[in-house]
C-alpha cells in the first residue's frame, strides 16, 4: 500500500518564480514521529521520576477540625512517614534536610510513622543505623517525638531499627496510648503495632496490631489521635478517634493515570491511597511519605512532610 504523498513537489509563486515545497509528512512518517515523541517523552518522564521528583521535599499543610475535637483546643502535628533512609534519594544529607525542615515547622508534636530504612532487590549503599538515628535525635517538639514501626521495619531489620530509635531516645508506641498536653489541652496519642508485621506469603500477613486493646487504655474523655502505619485499619476505627494518621502507600508513588490505583499497597485500592479522607464523620490523613520502595522513583507524589493543625 502506497503512502498518501502529495501529487506535486512544486508550489507556484509569482509569475516567473517557483520554489521547492517541503514535502508533506506521510502517514508512516507521522506514526514514526509520534512514536519517537512518545519515546522521548517517556524517557524524559522516567528521568524526572527517578532523579528529580524523589529528591524534592514539600511541606503539605492540613487544617482539620473533626466533629469530636474540642472547640478552641489547637494542636499542631508534624508527620514524617516512610523515611526509607539509605535509598537512592534518601542520603544522610537528605535526612538532615528533612530533620531541619521538620524542626522549622515548630509543631507541638512530631510523629514518625514507620519504615525507617530502605531495602531493595538491587545493591544500595545503606546508612549505618547510628547515623540516621543521630539525625532523628535532633528532632524536637514540646510534646515530644513519637514513633511507630512499619512493615519494612519488621520484615528486614527489626533489631537495627529498634536500636536506632532507642539510641535517639525516641519512644515507640506499639499498641500503646499516652495522655499528653497541659490540663485543659490534653489529648491521647495512640500508636498501633504493625498490621503486616509477619509476611506469610502470597499477599498474606499476620499483624501485631491490637486496636481494641489500645483504645481500652484511653481512660478520659479527651480526644484521641491514632498512629497506624497502614491505612487499611481505618475501616475499623471508631468515631471515638478524632484523627488517624497513616503512611505506607507512598501516595501511589508512581501515579500513572488508570494504572496506579492497582499498585497501591492496600486491600482497598485507591480508597485510602493519599490525602485527607472523611468517611461517616471519621477523619484520616495519609501521607505520601518521603522515600521509595520496590522502584526507586516517584511521579506525581513528591516526598512530603505533613503539617497538620487540629482545631484551627
Amino acid at each position: 500500500m502506497q503512502d498518501d504523498a502529495p501529487p506535486s513537489s512544486i508550489v507556484p509563486l509569482k509569475a516567473g518564480f517557483a520554489r521547492a515545497a517541503k514535502p508533506a509528512l506521510s502517514r508512516r512518517q507521522l506514526i514514526a514521529g509520534g512514536i519517537g515523541l512518545i519515546g522521548l517523552s517517556a524517557s524524559a518522564t522516567g528521568a524526572y521520576a527517578s532523579t528529580v521528583e524523589p529528591s524534592d521535599l514539600l511541606v503539605t499543610p492540613y487544617a482539620v477540625t473533626p466533629p469530636n475535637w474540642p472547640a478552641g483546643r489547637k494542636l499542631t502535628i508534624t508527620v514524617i512517614a516512610d523515611l526509607h533512609a539509605g535509598g537512592p534519594h534518601i542520603t544522610l544529607p537528605q535526612v538532615a534536610r528533612i530533620v531541619d525542615t521538620a524542626n522549622a515547622l515548630q509543631s507541638d508534636i512530631i510523629v514518625l510513622l514507620g519504615d525507617f530504612k530502605a531495602f531493595y532487590s538491587f545493591p544500595i549503599k545503606p546508612i549505618d543505623d547510628p547515623l540516621w538515628g543521630a539525625e532523628l535525635a535532633r528532632l524536637y517538639a514540646p510534646l515530644g517525638v513519637w514513633a511507630i514501626l512499619g512493615n519494612h521495619d519488621w520484615w528486614h531489620d527489626l533489631h537495627g531499627v529498634r536500636s536506632a530509635l532507642a539510641g535517639a531516645r525516641i519512644p515507640m508506641l506499639e499498641n500503646d496510648a499516652r495522655l499528653l498536653g497541659a490540663p485543659g489541652q490534653q489529648f491521647w496519642l495512640a500508636g498501633l503495632g504493625d498490621q503486616e508485621a509477619h509476611w506469610l506469603g502470597r499477599g498474606r500477613f499476620r499483624g501485631i496490631d491490637d486496636l481494641p486493646g489500645t483504645l481500652k487504655q484511653v481512660r478520659t474523655d479527651d480526644p484521641v489521635v491514632l498512629l497506624a502505619h497502614e491505612p487499611d485499619i481505618f475501616t475499623r476505627v471508631p468515631p471515638r478517634v478524632s484523627l488517624t494518621l497513616s503512611g505506607h502507600t507512598h501516595g501511589g508513588q508512581i501515579r500513572v493515570p488508570l494504572i496506579w490505583p492497582h499498585f497501591v499497597p492496600s486491600r482497598y485500592g485507591a480508597r485510602f491511597a493519599y490525602g485527607h479522607i472523611v468517611e461517616n464523620g471519621r477523619h484520616m490523613i495519609v501521607s505520601g511519605g518521603l522515600g521509595t520502595s520496590v522502584i526507586p522513583a516517584r511521579l506525581g507524589v513528591p516526598p512530603e512532610i505533613l503539617h497538620v493543625t487540629l482545631g484551627a
